[in-house]
């Protein structure tokens, strides 16, 4: 094989989590993206009754998991750091016959986050389900290369950002009489390259904090899961790669089972599943959505 080596794929494409756009990589490629979900589908009501938090959700995998969430009935609450945009997803999935409460909120500033899930248990009156899915990707390099506040940036978002926000939920959560916690991971949970020491370092804590939180309050009726996407659409890939046609191509070649990059829908669905009594006899535990990229390593 020429050109970039599937272990070289977990830094310029893994590194973000996501993938140039399924339109980009259809164009770049000549292939069909995945089938996208339809917007105007109605939900089975999976959720109906349940009031859900996802944190990160301005984009990517969190918008597109508002969305899945409020069809399906929650009641959706969700926190991001851009404001504009935050109101556009509020605004969109009102107009979609949801309901949602967007409030402007960094996982990495704790009053923040606990004036986000007050406001949002205020408004709906409990809390059922939780995805905590902020994270950011930094750039890969040498770990004697890395600087301290680069490393404190990644791993006060990735995990204790995570921890932050699970410690204002859980309370909640218990007053309801559980519900799920999902928390989002990576491939880099499984399989890293050189320079992913930081990155990789935070999301691989998020399987012992979900662990070790499953075994706390399973008896409380909390179940604690963590996906792991593999290359999937999302405007941190964008950023991360410059969103070009070749680096579309090359991310699609190393995923030698579907032979396509993930949409962040696709994501969304897992996050649903696990968010829905589907999943009632899961906890502790991590769902690999890599489309097969671990699969031919």
């Amino acid at each position: 094989m020429t050109g970039i080596t599937r272990r070289e794929l977990l830094g310029a494409s893994l590194a973000a989590t996501a993938t140039a756009t399924a339109t980009a990589t259809a164009l770049a490629t000549g292939l069909a993206p995945a089938r996208a979900a339809d917007p105007q589908r109605s939900g089975r009501g999976r959720l109906a009754g349940k009031v859900a938090i996802i944190t990160g959700a301005t984009s990517g995998i969190g918008r597109a998991t508002a969305f899945a969430f409020a069809r399906e009935g929650a009641r959706v609450g969700f926190c991001g750091r851009r404001e504009v945009l935050g109101r556009e997803v509020e605004a969109e999935i009102r107009a979609d016959g949801g309901e949602a409460l967007f409030v402007r909120a960094d996982v990495t500033v704790p009053d923040q986050v606990r004036e986000f899930v007050d406001a949002v248990v205020r408004r709906y009156g409990g809390l059922h389900v939780a995805f905590n899915n902020a994270g950011i990707t930094g750039r890969f390099r040498p770990l004697h290369e890395l600087g301290l506040e680069e490393w404190d940036a990644i791993n006060a978002t990735n995990t204790r950002g995570v921890f932050v926000s699970m410690k204002q939920q859980i309370p909640h959560m218990l007053r309801s009489g559980g519900g799920s916690i999902i928390l989002t991971s990576s491939l880099h949970e499984r399989s890293t390259r050189p320079g992913a020491g930081a990155y990789a370092t935070s999301k691989r804590a998020l399987m012992g904090l979900a662990q070790a939180t499953a075994l706390d309050y399973g008896a409380g009726g909390i179940r604690v899961n963590v996906i792991a996407p593999g290359i999937i659409d999302t405007p941190l890939f964008r950023g991360a790669t410059g969103a070009s046609p070749e680096m579309a191509e090359q991310s699609r070649q190393k995923i030698d089972a579907f032979k396509r990059i993930g949409t962040p829908e696709e994501i969304a669905d897992v996050a649903l599943w696990l968010a829905s009594d589907e999943s009632r006899y899961m906890t502790g535990s991590s769902v690999l959505a890599d489309g097969g990229v671990l699969a031919g390593l």
